[in-house]
């Protein structure tokens, strides 16, 4: 999934898959800031408001 063409989500919401979150700014620009959420898990509040969510590196697991 590209980065750039991933739909933002907003804190609260459920996590699509694991891995690495980036925090977007309002303006949509990258804050450099990164969250790790489990899938399924809800989003963690964003530092300020307006802020969004967007996978930046999603978990690579093996299938079993």
């Amino acid at each position: 999934m590209s980065k750039s063409k991933s739909t933002p989500l907003r804190p609260g919401q459920r996590a699509p898959e694991s891995g690495q979150y980036g925090i977007i700014g309002p303006r949509g620009g990258d804050t450099g800031a990164e969250r790790t959420v489990v899938k399924n898990e809800p989003l963690p509040p964003t530092p300020k408001s307006g802020q969004t969510y967007r996978i930046v590196d999603p978990t690579k697991t093996e299938g079993r």
